[in-house]
């Protein structure tokens, strides 16, 4: 009878049932609370850096990226560079999550394209294997958009490396706003990167974790 009482209080009163099992443990649901935000702002692990656009159009390649970071419920900074040219500029990379994590990603990405120069679906698909099957890559928390003169990529930890249609994609935590204004847009706006920079604006107004002190790389298509 106690299990099933506790059950339906769960199920109808979801914050009688987390008070109940808080005193059951010991805790109060105010000290838990206390402890989720109590963040380690040393932990390079939970500064977040959110959205990143890409558009693909009339000839060009636009990679827009927002520059804020944030740790928990603080922005740590405003103009973070999260949008950056490697291998002699010829690749394009943004990254949205853990920016520590990002960072490494990237220099794995690197040494890939190295391995593999002027094959970008090869390299990206080799770090996507690595990423998925290797025990410390695996921890890793974050996304990336990488984009040359001919191919764009999205690579993410569950080892997916998508190609997306139409040239338009966005990750990060307002990268759904972005990609929706970015199709609305994409019939009216003929200009790849005045198209990047009204969507990225859209999704700046909408989501907390994203400002509007952009930084845009771009390419001409072959």
């Amino acid at each position: 009878m106690t299990n099933c009482r506790s059950l339906t209080i769960g199920r109808k009163f979801p914050c009688l049932a987390e008070r109940s099992s808080s005193k059951r443990r010991g805790t109060s649901v105010s000290e838990r609370q206390g402890d989720i935000m109590n963040h380690d702002y040393a932990d390079a692990s939970q500064w977040r850096g959110t959205t990143i656009l890409t558009v693909r159009k009339g000839g060009k390649v636009v990679v827009i990226g927002d520059g804020q970071v944030s740790a928990g419920n603080t922005v740590m900074k405003s103009t973070a560079r999260k949008v950056r040219r490697i291998v002699g500029g010829n690749v394009i990379i943004g990254f949205a999550g853990a920016t520590a994590d990002a960072f490494a990603l990237m220099e794995r990405l690197e040494v890939k394209l190295e391995q593999y120069p002027t094959q970008l679906a090869r390299a990206c698909v080799e770090l996507a294997k690595d990423w998925r099957t290797d025990k410390v890559l695996r921890q890793l928390q974050a996304m990336m958009i990488v984009a040359d003169k001919k191919e764009t990529f999205v690579l993410t930890g569950n080892g997916d490396v998508v190609e997306p249609d139409g040239g338009i994609t966005a990750i990060g935590s307002g990268g759904n706003y972005a990609l929706a204004a970015a199709l609305a847009l994409n019939d009216y706006e003929k200009d790849a990167e005045k198209l990047a920079r009204k969507a990225m604006k859209i999704a700046a107004d909408i989501c907390v974790f994203t400002n509007d002190k952009f930084i845009i790389e771009t390419l001409d298509e072959e």
